[in-house]
């Protein structure tokens, strides 16, 4: 793969990293009530949907246990929505952004080459 793919790749495992750390034992309404955890996160929920936006078909499909349909309507919802559509929000705290991370953690370990940076 590319310079550019694993860079992709590594941008999409931080977002997911710092989605779970700013949202660790974090129950809906402390989140949806805290300015600054919901910022937060959502900058790093966009980093997440828009990358994997980026992400070329021929990754995806060596990738494909990842939820990309998932992410790609999470993505148009954010920018609809203005990201505060409270259960596609939640759904992709609780859900996507941790499958998306442990799918991730798991292709590392399988394909490094994939995240590689180097040429």
């Amino acid at each position: 793969m590319t310079l550019l793919s694993g860079a992709l790749l590594g941008f999409m495992e931080e977002a997911g990293v710092a989605i779970l750390t700013l949202t660790e034992a974090v129950e809906p309404e402390e989140f949806f009530s805290s300015r600054l955890t919901q910022h937060e996160v959502m900058r790093h929920m966009r980093v997440l949907v828009e990358t994997a936006a980026s992400v070329p078909d021929e990754l995806k499909h060596k990738l494909i246990d990842i939820d990309w349909a998932g992410l790609a309507v999470l993505c148009a919802k954010l920018k609809l929505e203005g990201g505060f559509e409270r259960d596609a929000v939640w759904f992709g705290v609780r859900s996507l952004a941790p499958a998306t991370l442990m799918w991730l953690r798991f292709y590392r370990k399988d394909a490094p080459e994939l995240f590689s940076l180097t040429p």
